[in-house]
């Protein structure tokens, strides 16, 4: 598939992305890692208790300076992130629900991966000039429906 990072799509599926959005890459990396594999009103309500503060997205990469949580280990409330991931939730269910999939649904592939670097220059002293990149990140979804057992 054009576009996405997974090459064989299940049977009937749904499928949203986010491009090119203003968040951190190691938050956007660590709230994916957590959400992945959850149902999906799980992790709408997951994101909503994150954006409470209620509890904690535990951080499993760049936990270089994070603080321990209470019942999480490190973790953190990245809640720029948190916004970009409900966006994104909210689309892939609506697709789900144009496409006449259940409300059962569960999350079969999330990532985050970088995308365009805007290069801008800051004015410094004596005439010269720094340079200041900033990386945009693409956010993708897949879900599919629940098996029943």
């Amino acid at each position: 598939m054009k576009g996405y990072s997974i090459d064989k799509m299940p049977e009937k599926h749904a499928r949203a992305q986010v491009r090119e959005t203003d968040i951190s890459m190691k938050d956007a990396v660590n709230v994916a890692h957590f959400l992945k594999d959850m149902d999906l009103e799980t992790a709408k309500n997951s994101l909503d208790l994150v954006m409470e503060k209620k509890i904690a997205v535990p951080y499993f990469r760049y936990l270089d300076s994070v603080s321990h949580r209470r019942a999480t280990g490190p973790g953190r409330y990245p809640v720029k992130a948190i916004k970009a991931f409900k966006k994104l939730l909210d689309d892939v269910s609506a697709n789900a629900e144009f496409k006449g999939l259940t409300d059962d649904l569960k999350i079969f592939h999330l990532s985050a991966s970088k995308g365009r670097m805007i290069k801008k220059f800051l004015p410094k002293a004596y005439g010269r000039a720094g340079a200041f990149f900033k990386d945009l990140i693409n956010l993708e979804v897949v879900v599919v429906e629940n098996e029943k057992e």
